[in-house]
């Protein structure tokens, strides 16, 4: 499987949470910056999909990005426990958060800058050695 099939627009995003939610299926939206994806995204997004039945990531751009957000949508969406990868572009965020529950959502933009401090912080003291 072509795993960059996964990658969606926001209004795509929107009107298949709406089927999904029809039909019963439990989601939840994790936004984030995926940037660089570490192990600790991989253990954060596997804890958010526990208990759901489908799990979209709307990749958001940091302050200074490392990789394109078109390379960290591809990333995030090589995962299988992601189902469905959106990227934030204009208004998409603000939109698509609005067609999901506050329940359903959970935004890691802000632990997400923490991590990639904690990322570089580890590169330059290895470097330092």
């Amino acid at each position: 499987m072509d795993t960059r099939a996964k990658i969606i627009d926001a209004q795509r995003a929107a009107a298949l949470a709406e089927e999904l939610r029809a039909k019963g299926t439990s989601l939840k939206l994790i936004t984030g910056h995926f940037d660089v994806l570490i192990a600790e995204h991989v253990r954060r997004l596997r804890e958010v999909r526990n208990g759901s039945d489908a799990l979209f990531v709307m990749v958001v751009d940091p302050p200074a990005p490392v990789l394109a957000a078109r390379a960290r949508a591809e990333l995030v969406a090589a995962l299988a426990m992601v189902d469905y990868v959106v990227l934030a572009a204009g208004q998409a965020l603000p939109e698509l958060l609005a067609r999901f529950r506050a329940s359903e959502i959970v935004q890691e933009e802000t632990a997400d800058l923490l991590r990639a401090r904690r990322l570089a912080e580890h590169v330059q003291s290895r470097h330092q050695q």
